[in-house]
């Protein structure tokens, strides 16, 4: 199943990072928050994975294309006739990155909605690029399935400064975008359809305002709710208490 995560945001909370590169690569532990999540996901099974770029999206396209270079032992052969040779066999060998130029002013929505057209599959991932959990993301597809919903998304409890939603007997009945609330929030990881695509409006939708809360108000949105591990990074003490958990070997959402 294909991944789809949001890369293209200006991460303005984070500006003390940001200003130099995109908030999916401000690092955690030494590599991109980015990887973190792909790495998460890759260990469930979910290889495949869509980049949706905008701010500075240079960096990661980058990062991506040096990989195996900054990753292994090389050795190289001069001349007139170049040749590199890798010792180093990594695991993320059989990861798949599309690398989708979506604009850097586009809204969450229309990067998604453009991610679409690189999507085969009924049902897909999604998620954003600055958040981390220990969700099982098999059962929440799971949930997804037999569900019939459009859309399944990970509900958390941190504290209230997110969107926080209503749930009834596994259905989203309300999503209120950014609302101080002891409810569940909306933490990404999510699992949706393609047929969703007729909820973007274009590129100034938002996924979060636009979409989400006609969704909900139609009964088509479920949940799985996550009482485990889930930490966004918005803010240099949220990159803190990451990088904290990485260096005391106690992130629990390395399960690789």
């Amino acid at each position: 199943m294909k991944v789809v995560i949001l890369c293209g945001g200006l991460g303005t909370r984070l500006r003390e990072e940001t200003e130099f590169r995109p908030k999916p690569m401000v690092p955690v532990g030494g590599r991109p928050i980015l990887w973190h999540i792909m790495k998460f996901y890759a260990t469930h099974g979910h290889r495949e994975f869509i980049l949706c770029l905008g701010y500075k999206g240079e960096v990661i396209r980058d990062y991506f294309r040096n990989y195996q270079w900054n990753t292994s032992d090389v050795t190289l052969r001069l001349g007139r006739v170049p040749q590199i040779r890798y010792h180093t066999q990594h695991d993320e060998d059989d990861w798949t990155v599309t690398l989708l130029e979506t604009g850097e002013n586009t809204a969450t929505g229309g990067r998604l909605k453009r991610a679409l057209a690189h999507v085969e599959d009924d049902d897909f991932l999604f998620t954003y690029g600055d958040g981390l959990c220990n969700v099982d993301v098999g059962r929440s597809i799971e949930t997804h399935r037999r569900s019939g919903n459009l859309a399944t998304l990970t509900a958390v409890n941190p504290e209230g400064r997110f969107g926080d939603i209503t749930i009834d007997s596994g259905k989203v009945t309300k999503f209120h975008e950014k609302t101080a609330s002891s409810s569940p929030i909306n933490g990404g990881f999510m699992v949706l359809n393609r047929s969703i695509d007729s909820y973007l409006s274009g590129d100034q939708c938002m996924f979060e305002t636009d979409a989400l809360p006609v969704l909900a108000a139609e009964g088509k949105m479920g949940a799985f709710e996550h009482d485990g591990f889930w930490q966004c990074m918005d803010t240099f003490r949220e990159q803190q208490i990451l990088e904290d958990l990485w260096k005391s070997d106690r992130a629990p959402w390395k399960i690789w």
